[in-house]
């Protein structure tokens, strides 16, 4: 857009300034549409998880195994252990050595928040290294 400052010439200068008002006013109207659709991309979906057919791994000679049954009884190997003496439990059979995988089997009537408890349990008596536990996909059928 030009003004005319001079009354007495019929044609007016180029102006060599870009106006970038409505380059403005577009990039604010495309965030806001961007800042509406994106809470709505991240739907929450339920559903169905699948069995694992991953072919099983070699056991080691000595394996750790945690058990949660369905009443939350821990039961280390054959067992029972109470929550408070878990980690002196697992130093015990693994003589000290945190780095060693713990094969967590846990019934599967069992709340998910029920098995985070155990699995921080876990956690915070230092060993990060978990497996869980679960029937083959084949030997179910």
């Amino acid at each position: 857009m030009s003004i005319r400052l001079d009354h007495g010439e019929d044609s007016l200068d180029v102006v060599h300034e870009i106006n970038v008002t409505p380059f403005i006013d577009v990039m604010l109207v495309l965030l806001i549409i961007f800042m509406i659709a994106a809470p709505l991309a991240t739907v929450d979906v339920a559903v169905q998880l699948p069995t694992s057919n991953v072919e099983p791994r070699p056991r080691p000679d000595q394996p750790i195994f945690l058990t949660i049954r369905s009443d939350l009884t821990l039961w280390l190997g054959d067992a029972p252990v109470s929550s408070a003496g878990l980690q002196a439990a697992l130093d015990s059979l693994s003589k000290g050595d945190r780095s060693q995988l713990v094969y967590l089997r846990a019934d599967k009537s069992l709340r998910y928040g029920s098995l985070m408890e155990k699995m921080n349990l876990l956690r915070t008596a230092g060993y990060t290294k978990v497996a869980l536990v679960g029937l083959d996909a084949e030997a179910v059928r």
